[in-house]
């Protein structure tokens, strides 16, 4: 015999499990599912040594339901975000804007936090939701979608009946699969590395992405670590590079860095372990199938640039939450992922596009190209209107 949900989530990551508890709070029955069992341990192994700044709007959608209680006292606010656009090797810096949160108001805008942490803090916090079933070690198997709802096999056997099916189960997610969706992906060659550093000068809570042939190089403020400075670092890089660089004893890769930071922070000297992945833009070709519905990178993945990504993913769980909400009757019906597909659907693509021309901008290192990005900072951050306006843009407005 089935069991029976309002919801059934298909993954355990930073947005399924903030996507389980903000439909727990809004008094849904929530089942979540993943073969995975949860790392919370920095130091254990399959760690996610990424770092996420939760931009305003996911600040308060946090605040809404009482997460942010939890989640505060270890985040790090960013009240500047500044860009560094650089040319050659060692890289020598050509521009350098900074953006100020006091342009669109008096809070920051965002908060950092360890990815790892992040997913320990939320565990602890649906806990305490007894709406909130959580199955790690049990994946989603296959589905079978009716009008009235879904019928959902487990990978241990077990027949869950969902009026809701979320897939928020990553790039290659299995409810995507499973519902007939395709995704277009575009690959760039590059790849990602996620490590923490430390460094003598104060990062002053400004977040600083520095730009060079191969991606972006971010750093993004952290608490101290024993005293020090402490950031997060995001490095992008053609694949080859990356891989060597991730190969390198930690001596070597801080010297790397160091110099690849144009020293804007002192010598920077690797803290963790280094995580690597493939940096792509991917975009379901929907968004709903009958009783489903895609959020996070089961929806779209993004290259790690400006925050986007996490972020993306939170507005989709809102718009999705907003429209359940409205229609607690039936929180899967047909018009109601209508409305989420129409509402997400544009916002997603934009998005993707722009970033996909500021990635292949930013990674060039042919001199027209690097003079258009130079060009381009001086252009956005010198007019006010317009600096305001990216501003607003990139918070999700």
């Amino acid at each position: 015999m089935a069991e029976d949900t309002d919801i059934l989530i298909s993954g355990g990551g930073l947005a399924g499990l903030i996507t389980a508890a903000v439909f727990g709070h809004a008094g849904f029955t929530v089942r979540l599912v993943d073969p995975a069992p949860p790392v919370t341990d920095a130091e254990a192994d399959g760690s996610d040594l990424r770092s996420t700044a939760f931009l305003r709007p996911a600040r308060d959608l946090f605040e809404r339901i009482g997460l942010w209680d939890v989640l505060g006292p270890h985040a790090t606010p960013l009240e500047v975000l500044e860009a560094v656009d650089t040319h050659g090797w060692p890289p020598e810096v050509v521009e350098r804007r900074a953006f100020r949160s006091g342009d669109l108001g008096e809070t920051p805008f965002g908060w950092n936090l360890m990815n790892w942490l992040t997913r320990r803090e939320v565990l602890g916090f649906l806990a305490g939701q007894p709406n909130v079933t959580l199955s790690h070690g049990v994946g989603f198997a296959g589905m079978l979608q009716r009008t009235s709802g879904a019928l959902v096999r487990l990978s241990d056997g077990t027949r869950v009946q969902a009026r809701l099916v979320i897939g928020a189960d990553g790039r290659a997610s299995p409810v995507r699969q499973a519902a007939g969706i395709g995704a277009s992906v575009t690959r760039y060659g590059q790849k990602a590395l996620a490590f923490t550093v430390t460094h003598p000068v104060p990062h002053g809570n400004v977040s600083t992405e520095i730009y060079n042939q191969g991606g972006a190089f971010t750093l993004v403020p952290l608490p101290d670590l024993g005293g020090v400075p402490c950031s997060a670092v995001v490095w992008m890089n053609d694949g080859p590079r990356a891989v060597a660089l991730a190969a390198m004893a930690p001596g070597a890769l801080g010297k790397e860095a160091s110099l690849r930071s144009c020293h804007l922070f002192g010598a920077l000297t690797p803290a963790s372990e280094v995580r690597v992945w493939p940096v792509v833009t991917q975009v379901a070709d929907a968004l709903v199938a009958e009783r489903v519905a895609l959020v996070a990178e089961a929806a779209h993945v993004l290259p790690p640039i400006g925050a986007q990504g996490l972020n993306t993913s939170l507005h989709d769980v809102a718009a999705l939450l907003a429209l359940a909400e409205a229609h607690r009757g039936d929180p899967g019906s047909a018009s109601v992922l209508a409305s989420y597909a129409r509402e997400r659907r544009r916002d997603i693509v934009v998005r993707a596009r722009v970033i996909d021309a500021f990635n292949r901008i930013c990674r060039s290192g042919e001199a027209p190209i690097q003079a258009l990005r130079a060009l381009g900072l001086r252009g956005v951050h010198d007019v006010a209107p317009v600096r305001r306006a990216v501003m607003r843009a990139g918070l999700g407005s």
